[in-house]
Formats: structure tokens, sequence, C-alpha cells
């Protein structure tokens, strides 16, 4: 069926404008809560949130949608999205709820949905939400109205959580860390956890205020962290996103190191160690090819799904793997978690520094990446892919690149972008055919 509300992760858009208003979140609440009405227990559900303005009125809506079909509601303030997914299993709740919209700007939210395992709802559980949302909602008797609560220990529980990821005898005494944390959900979380373990740290983006989340910090805005790093001469530099569900390294010389990058690294680790599961890893079509022939090299099998988490997700459960991401930088690491955890990465992360006694940059730069290039070109409505002179331009880099690269072109699943993505062993012939299908494709839009 086509969707109306739900996207690649969860529903995301412009707060209080389209579809991401108050009353659409009422509208959530109560189909949500009445899809997990099942059993004769007390029902319940976990609501967490980032910093954004927005989130207050989010989670006014929510709790009044949940509560008024008869779900207790939770609430924990700002929290990661991981965290969220913890304590919904910890707190035996039937649903979780993040209201985020992630690496995007304030303006923007979004609602993400958890099952009563921690993990991400499926595609099939999101279109009966949906459905649900068109349809009257039966409402609770008077005595049979949920009540809600916020919670004080959240933050304690998780950092707990967290720590337990690393091995006991991994202390980071001597390391000096940049922890830049978007002004978003983990500004007081990942520097305590990664202080209460012995290192040095240095704050940055940890004073939201409703308006500043992933404005010139965080993940996806790396410069205020690059030039942290050197000022400080720091070892490491950890940039997390609004939720702190992606992670991206900066080495001690300023480098950026991405998600591929982080995932080779954990993984060859962990198969030294025995503990790979699945003899490889899950990543996206966008991971790089390098990434791919290095894991080869090492005996490890690269396995590919479409963009988006959940995905990478399910992939790992079906085939049991415990490791898996995306270049982005989401890092889901499943006997630590159920979703990814920008955290829990780092101190994977860390943990190889210790056990290395290596730099930052002789430790994760294990590859060369091929070149790759990603341009995005937005469009107002239609469907630019299906015109045939897109299909041409496509066609015609295919065959041109004949096996010794990759095309991924595809939708935003969030915003209305078509991203055009190449890659292959000549640079000027990745820009070329980048440049080729995005003027393709504004041409058709």
């Amino acid at each position: 069926m086509a969707r109306r509300y739900f996207g690649t992760d969860g529903i995301r858009g412009r707060a209080n404008a389209g579809v991401l208003t108050a009353a659409t979140a009422m509208k959530v609440g109560q189909a949500a809560g009445r899809h997990f009405l099942r059993g004769d227990h007390k029902h319940r559900v976990v609501i967490g949130k980032d910093t954004r303005l927005s989130g207050y009125m989010m989670e006014n809506a929510l709790t009044a949608g949940f509560t008024s079909v008869g779900m207790d509601v939770i609430l924990t303030g700002p929290l990661p999205t991981p965290a969220v997914a913890l304590l919904t299993r910890e707190m035996r709740a039937d649903i979780g709820v993040m209201i985020s919209a992630s690496h995007n700007k304030f303006a923007d939210n979004g609602i993400k949905l958890f099952g009563p395992d921690g993990f991400k709802l499926s595609d099939e559980d999101e279109e009966a939400i949906e459905a649900e949302m068109e349809r009257d909602q039966d409402l609770a008797q008077g005595e049979h109205i949920g009540r809600a609560r916020r919670i004080d220990d959240a933050k304690g529980r998780y950092i707990h959580a967290v720590k337990q990821s690393l091995s006991d005898d991994i202390r980071l005494d001597d390391l000096k860390i940049v922890i830049d944390c978007a002004h978003g959900a983990a500004y007081e979380v990942t520097p305590t956890a990664i202080w209460e373990l012995g290192a040095k740290v240095i704050p940055l983006g940890v004073s939201p205020n409703g308006r500043n989340i992933n404005d010139g910090v965080g993940s996806t805005d790396l410069a205020a962290i690059q030039a942290r790093v050197l000022e400080e001469k720091a070892d490491i530099g950890i940039a997390l996103d609004g939720d702190a569900d992606r992670l991206i390294v900066i080495d001690e010389k300023g480098q950026i190191v991405d998600g591929d990058q982080i995932m080779a690294l954990i993984a060859t680790s962990m198969a030294r160690r025995g503990l790979l599961k699945g003899g490889g890893i899950v990543s996206t079509v966008m991971s790089n090819l390098g990434l791919e022939r290095y894991l080869a090299a090492q005996g490890l099998e690269l396995v590919r799904t479409k963009v988006g988490d959940r995905y990478v997700l399910e992939a790992m459960r079906a085939g049991d793997y415990n490791v898996g991401g995306e270049q982005s930088g989401h890092m889901i690491l499943t006997d630590h978690a159920t979703t990814g955890d920008g955290t829990i990465a780092a101190l994977q992360v860390l943990g190889e520094l210790v056990r290395n006694g290596a730099t930052a940059s002789e430790l994760l730069h294990l590859f060369d990446p091929v070149p790759q290039l990603l341009k995005n070109v937005r469009y107002d409505g239609g469907d630019p892919l299906a015109e045939a002179s897109v299909q041409e331009a496509i066609a015609s880099a295919e065959g041109e690149l004949n096996g010794s690269g990759r095309l991924v072109i595809r939708k935003s699943g969030t915003e209305p972008l078509i991203r055009v993505m190449a890659e292959g062993d000549d640079e000027a012939q990745v820009h070329r055919l980048v440049d080729s299908i995005c003027n393709a494709v504004e041409a058709a839009a």
C-alpha cells in the first residue's frame, strides 16, 4: 500500500506543518496504542525525545493519544534513540517512541517506533498503524484512561548499559577525547559515560537551546570538531548526530573517518577475537567498493541492502550477523543493542585504540576508498526517475562503467531528493557520470 506517513525511518518532516503536527502525533499515539493493546496485562509505552523545541509539543500530543486508548506512558526526557529502544525492552513496555529528526536541523522533527523487543517496527506493523490512523478510534472508558509518569533515572540506566559493552580490562585513562554531541540527545550521557571510563573529555555541542541541534556541530557538520581536535592535540574526536544513533570519528590529524572505515575496524577486530558472526557484515548499497574489497581480502563477506538502518538490521537478523551499519555512521552491534548506537560504537573504537597502542590515524584507515561521488537533486513532484531521458542517461553510465564500478540512483526516503551516486577506479569518469545523470534528472524534474 502507498504510505502517507511512514518513510524509511519512521515519520519525519517539518514540525507543525504537513503531516507532522500535534494532531498527527495524537493519532499516531492512538493508532499505535490500539495496535499494541494485546493481552490482558497493563499496557505501557516509553517516550523519549531529542532537544528540539517542537519535542515538547510532540511529547504532549503522543501522551494524549496513548493515554486516551488506555496505555500508561513513561516519559524519559532527552535521551538517545538507542536508549529508548533499551528501556522499552528493559521496562517490559509494549512500544517505544523516539521523537527526533536525527541529523536534520531543528525545524524538522520525527517519530520513530520500537516494538516490545526493542527493534524498529516492521513494514507490516507500520502499515497496520497507518490503516488504524484512518479509522475512528475506540477510546478508553473513563476508569481505563492511561496515566503518564516521568522517570528520573533513565540517563543513568543508559550510561550503565553502554559501559557494559566495553570489556572490564579496558580503561581509557590515557586518552584525550573531543566529544561532539550536536547539541542533541546525548549531550549529557555520552560525555559522562566516557569520562567515567577514565578519559579526559573535551565536550562540544553540549548546550542545547531547542534551536541549535545539528547547527554547525555533529556528525554532518564536522569542521568544528576537526578544529577542536587539532587545537587540543586530542587523540581522537567522536561526533554524534542529534539522536546519537550514528557516529563519525576524527583522527588526531583532523581527518574524517566514516562509517565504512569504522565497520572495517570493528569487524576485523571481532573476527580476530572469534566474536564476529555470519562470516562478515551487513551494510547498504552506499558503502564504498573499497570496503568490500578490503573485507574480501580478510576472508569476510559484505552483504548489501537498500538504504536505511532498518533494512540493515533485518538482513543482520535473517543471516545471524552481529555487525552492520551504514557509511553515514549508523553502527549496529547486536551483541549490545537492538538499533544503531553511536556511543557503543565509539567505545568499541576507543577499546581498539587501547588494545593496539596505535594512533587513530594508524588504526582507522584500513583501506583506500574507491573514488565515490554522491549528489542530490531536489524535485517538486512526479517521478523524474521514470522519465525516458533519465533512464537513458543511467543506462549510458552503466554501459560506460561496464562492471568496473557501481551506480546507485534512488529517491530519498525523508526528503524530495533524487540521490545520484557513482564509484569506480577512475575519479574523473565518476564525476562526469554523476553530473550527466544529475543534469538529466534536473531537466526532467
